[in-house]
């Protein structure tokens, strides 16, 4: 008797058992397929990101020939007028001074990067881009130093842009950005790496932080226009009454 009680018994926790891995079965395979959702529209997000990237590309490069065949024109009908000319050598002036044009000189280039990674300086986290108020104090010390043409990542430097730290990244021209950071500057080589490297001076302070920081002369460096656009939707020149 106590034989057949004790078969009821473990008939009974099997079932149990059963019915309780039955259940985390169901429940598992209903959590996978509601994964699947945003893993697909990751995906979809992800093949229209391409698309954009793709025809912003494509409009790009239609711009860049246009903008080179306008500068053909611009420059054959200077040649046949010397007003024309004076007009087409300050536009151009002016188009570099706004930063829409690329630009070679000679000048510097400087890699920052975070430390090496110890006990204190750990992987964690970039130092760099906690403390990317220092790229600013960078940035404004190469423009006291006559820096005429500035890019950061590949991001040119003008009078709009911001330096921000926006989530895991560093926004520049609001393009997310991370170490290492390569800055382009033209300028007068050996006035620039001077005033950065003065004792007390913007590269003394970011050593303190233990980022690895180099610089190099160079003799020419191409600095890569503003890709963004432009837009002011407040200032408007002001015109002069007779």
């Amino acid at each position: 008797m106590r034989k057949f009680s004790g078969m009821i018994v473990i008939g009974l926790l099997a079932l149990f058992i059963g019915l309780v891995i039955s259940i985390q079965i169901t429940t598992t395979q209903g959590s996978d397929q509601g994964g699947l959702i945003p893993v697909a529209k990751a995906q979809g997000y992800l093949e229209d990101l391409k698309k954009v990237r793709a025809e912003k590309d494509a409009v790009l490069q239609e711009l860049n020939e246009l903008e080179d065949r306008l500068n053909e024109i611009e420059k054959e009908k200077a040649d046949e007028d010397f007003f024309l000319k004076g007009i087409v050598t300050d536009l151009e002036k002016y188009k570099m001074a706004a930063g829409v044009v690329d630009v070679k000189g000679p000048g510097v280039i400087i890699t920052v990067d975070d430390p090496i990674s110890t006990e204190e300086f750990t992987d964690e986290y970039s130092v760099i881009m906690l403390r990317y108020e220092l790229l600013l104090s960078l940035v404004n010390k190469m423009k006291d130093a006559g820096a005429e043409a500035i890019s950061i990542n590949g991001q040119r430097i003008i009078v709009t842009t911001e330096i921000s730290l926006a989530g895991d990244n560093v926004n520049i021209n609001t393009v997310p950005t991370a170490p290492p950071y390569i800055i382009k500057a033209i300028g007068n080589p050996e006035t620039i790496e001077s005033t950065l490297t003065i004792r007390f001076g913007i590269i003394e302070q970011m050593k303190n932080y233990n980022l690895r920081i180099t610089i190099k002369q160079e003799d020419e460096i191409v600095v890569p226009r503003y890709s963004g656009i432009l837009k002011y939707r407040y200032a408007e020149p002001v015109v002069e009454e007779e």
